[in-house]
């Protein structure tokens, strides 16, 4: 890949970075925010109804699990900016290959080409 196409992708992930790093943030932030009043005895935001509870704790999960896959793509984001700097970057971590520019368009951070990726989510989760 040209220098050029190096330097354009690693702002790209910059930029990406960037955001999913504020909205992780926020996200902490809000989900802290929430755990503080109830800390503090702030009963005006305690619900009442099971039903309440219920919905506070689903949302509580919901959020966690949004805050989890953000973390895993700044991760991944961090990986690709490290491999553009040692000459790895656009290479499938399983086959090898080059990484179509076409789908590092789309996702600028992807470790695998489109075959292995296919496999990868085909075969069964551990634990």
């Amino acid at each position: 890949m040209k220098a050029e196409e190096l330097a354009q992708f690693k702002k790209i992930l910059l930029v990406k970075r960037g955001l999913l790093a504020n909205n992780v943030n926020r996200m902490e932030d809000e989900a802290l925010r929430k755990n503080r009043q109830t800390a503090s005895g702030d009963l005006s935001s305690i619900p009442i109804h099971l039903a309440d509870i219920g919905t506070d704790n689903y949302e509580q999960e919901f959020a966690l699990g949004l805050i989890e896959n953000e973390e895993e793509a700044l991760h991944d984001i961090d990986e690709a900016i490290a491999k553009i700097e040692d000459g790895t970057y656009g290479l499938c971590e399983v086959c090898e290959k080059k990484i179509p520019k076409a789908r590092l368009k789309v996702v600028p951070h992807a470790r695998l080409c489109i075959e292995c990726q296919r496999k990868e989510e085909c075969r069964p989760k551990k634990g």
